[in-house]
């Protein structure tokens, strides 16, 4: 059986790799990595996911737009995306809201930082729906 596939999307380097490890080691998951928005809408195109776990704040793509994007195309609106966010915590000092996140398809929402425990649960969850 293979393995199932998730796109990690996260322009933190540490937290891809800490992320990385969990879903692979603890969860079975094949990842696959992309550090904007950009370079995520091509991954997803090129790879075929079975489910996004999406950084909401990042250059050249936020993860909103990213989601938008996806959830407006046929080949890819089926495909679970996992918002991860810090958005409440920055909600006063930057550009994204509360609303954006809400006008977005998003399957799912997880609070940074994230507990291992939590992500996996989240993930295994969407995935077993497929």
């Amino acid at each position: 059986m293979d393995k199932k596939k998730i796109l990690l999307v996260d322009d933190e380097a540490d937290f891809v790799d800490a992320t990385r490890f969990i879903l692979e080691t603890k969860g079975g998951y094949a990842v696959v990595v992309a550090y904007d928005g950009v370079e995520g809408i091509e991954k997803t195109k090129l790879e075929k996911p079975d489910l996004i776990v999406l950084d909401v704040m990042m250059p050249n793509k936020h993860g909103y737009k990213m989601c938008e994007e996806l959830k407006a195309s046929e080949e890819y609106r089926d495909i679970p995306i996992v918002l991860l966010t810090s958005v409440a915590s920055h909600v006063k000092d930057t550009k994204y809201t509360h609303s954006m996140g809400m006008e977005t398809e998003a399957d799912d929402y997880i609070e940074k930082p994230v507990k291992p425990e939590e992500l996996l649960k989240t993930v295994n969850f969407h995935l077993s729906k497929k």
